[in-house]
Parts: structure tokens; sequence; C-alpha cells
């Protein structure tokens, strides 16, 4: 039994490495997040007599890793330029989640599948991070959730940084030939520092999960990080290739997960989730409008501290065209702290009430 789930893995590992190499010599994307999640997806239901295998510790491995580079990223200086901003903050971060909530009731009523679903497909808090809290919540459709939310992130990889250099922004002569370049890290860099990093990161997400903490294997990590970089004890940034096994554990396992002859109107989803998105991304330019009218700072900064995509992703492209850095990382990392330790439990709050209500109209 353990030779064939070895069997299995080693295959659909080949599957995701092969995606990942593909759509790096395409020059798609985060390739090694999205091409083992294609190539799995695709090789999967082409093969249909194979039983594909991803062992949890694989994937779990993989978002402790992530968890602890997002917590590096929480300095004192972005503490300090949180504390700033705080209450605009907390208040544009609110107005775009009341604005994920209107899209994803919208959705639910025009689609027919469940508010939750809708929710955790709408809800920008990154595709890594959304799948294991969808987990958890009963009911969800994991295959709507990961569809909706894949959809979004294509759209904001792509149309973002269109619609930064184009002449809207004023910036098109700025950067013709955006190159995403991530910052190389040593291997050696990582000696002996990293084994206190992983120690602790990994018992992190062992007690996160002992308290029940929402996507403890990835939050666990993150606020450990943050703890001991607060303390001055600043751990080493992991190298790029690090970082892309990092996104091809995630990406083999969410590739599993999608199961699109589950998938209901297929033709309708596709148009609801580009239209959500769009609206999404529509409301991001008017809460970057009012940011700019209540605190000087240029709308480009502005939209891309409040557009719905990754930290990562608008840090590049705010490099490329002289945005503040700092106001757009703090901004992303607010509402990804926001998200996550904010969120889940008002979700879980409400859908456990509506299920308490629905079951107490059911036996009256």
């Amino acid at each position: 039994m353990r030779e064939n789930r070895l069997v299995s893995f080693l295959i659909t590992l080949l599957m995701a490495l092969a995606g990942g190499f593909a759509f790096q010599m395409l020059h798609v994307p985060i390739p090694w997040l999205l091409g083992p999640m294609i190539f799995v997806l695709i090789g999967t239901k082409l093969w249909k007599s194979f039983t594909p295998y991803w062992p949890g510790v694989v994937r779990n491995s993989g978002m402790i890793m992530i968890g602890y580079t997002i917590g590096l990223s929480f300095t004192l200086g972005a503490m300090k330029q949180i504390g700033q901003q705080l209450p605009m903050m907390i208040l544009l971060t609110a107005m775009l989640l009341l604005c994920s909530t209107g899209i994803a009731f919208l959705i639910s009523k025009l689609s027919g599948i469940s508010y939750a679903t809708a929710l955790m497909g709408s809800i920008p808090g990154g595709l890594t991070q959304m799948i294991p809290l969808a987990e958890e919540i009963k009911g969800v459709d994991l295959t709507v959730v990961t569809f909706l939310q894949v959809s979004r992130l294509l759209m904001i990889i792509f149309f973002v940084p269109m619609l930064v250099f184009s002449p809207f922004f004023g910036l098109e002569g700025l950067g013709q030939q955006m190159v995403a370049m991530k910052a190389s890290a040593s291997w050696a860099g990582l000696y002996p520092h990293i084994f206190l990093f992983a120690a602790a990161c990994t018992l992190g997400a062992f007690l996160g999960k002992k308290i029940h903490l929402p996507s403890a294997i990835f939050l666990g990590p993150m606020i450990v990080t943050i703890l001991i970089n607060l303390n001055g004890y600043e751990g080493p940034a992991l190298p790029s290739t690090l970082l892309n096994a990092c996104q091809l554990m995630i990406g083999g396992y969410i590739g599993l997960l999608l199961k699109p002859e589950q998938l209901k109107n297929k033709l309708g989803m596709a148009v609801l989730a580009i239209s959500s998105g769009a609206v999404l991304i529509a409301c991001s330019l008017g809460l970057s409008y009012l940011l700019t009218e209540l605190h000087p700072m240029s709308f480009v900064t502005a939209f891309l501290g409040l557009s719905p995509g990754g930290m990562d992703q608008m840090g590049i492209i705010a490099k490329e065209v002289n945005a503040d850095l700092s106001v757009v990382i703090c901004y992303q990392l607010f509402r990804t702290l926001f998200i996550f330790l904010v969120v889940p439990s008002l979700i879980k709050a409400i859908f456990r009430s509506r299920l308490r209500s629905h079951a107490v109209e059911t036996t009256s």
C-alpha cells in the first residue's frame, strides 16, 4: 500500500515539476504555483486510470515556509508605518471586505451556489491561504472556491500591471519591460539561524492546530516569525529555489482539489468569476481615490496598497513605478493580517449561527 502511494506521489510530482518548468519557460507569472496546479489537474483528468496522491506533510511544509516568509516582512519599520495609518487601514480594509461580501451575495443569487462558498471565493485573501480556511467550514464547495480565487488571481496578475502602466495612471513610459525580479538569497546565508526558525515555525504550526487557530499551518509559523523578528533576531530570507519549491508543494495539492467535472454551468461560472474580479478591482480604484483625498500620497501608491493581490506582486510593481514601497507593503500586510486574524472567526461565527437558526426552524 505504501509502495503504491509512493509511486502515485512520484508520478504526480513529475506532473507538477513539468508544469513548473513549462510555465517558467513561457514566462507565465508565479509559474511554480500555477504550473503544477494546471498540469496536475490536466494530467489526472486525462489519465483516468491513475490515482494521484499528494501527502499532506508536503503541502503543510510549503505552508509553513510561506508563513515564515511573510512573517519576515513584519519589521519594526512596518509596525510604525501601520501605527501611523491604522485608522485608515481599518476603515478601507473593512470597506473592501464589504465590497467582497456584496459581490459574494450577487454571485450566490445569480449562480445558485451557497453564500458560504461564494464568500470564500470572493474574499481577497490569497489563493494559498483561503483554500485551507475553506476546508475548515462545512458545506463549502472547494472546487468553486478555488475556481473563483484562481480567476481573480489571474485577473489581478495580468490586469493590474496593464492598468498601472496604462495612460490612466500616466506611467506608461516607466515600465514597458517589467521583469519580476526576486531578491536572491544564498543557501550559505541560511545556516545556522534557519534551524532555530525551522524548529520555532514547526512548533508554531503544532501549537496553532492545538488551539484551533484558523489556517494554523500558515498562521502559526507567521506569528512566531513576527514575534522573533520584533525581538531583534531577524531570520534569513529563503533562496528563490526554495520559494519555488514551496509554491510547487501547494500548487500540486490545489491541483488535486480542482474538480471541474463537478462544476455546474461552467460558462456561466467563468463569466461570473471574471465579472466579480473586475468589480473588485473597480472597488479598489474607488477606495484608492478616497485614500489620496485623506492622505498625501500618489494614486498609484494608494491603488497598489489596496489592490486585492499578493503583497510580493504588488511590491514588485510598486518598485518599478517608484511608488512608496513601505506604504504599499504596510497596507497589503495589514489586510493579510486582518483577514487571517479577524475574518475567519467572524465567518465561522456567522455560519455557525446560521446553521443553528436553520436547525431550530427545521425542528419547529
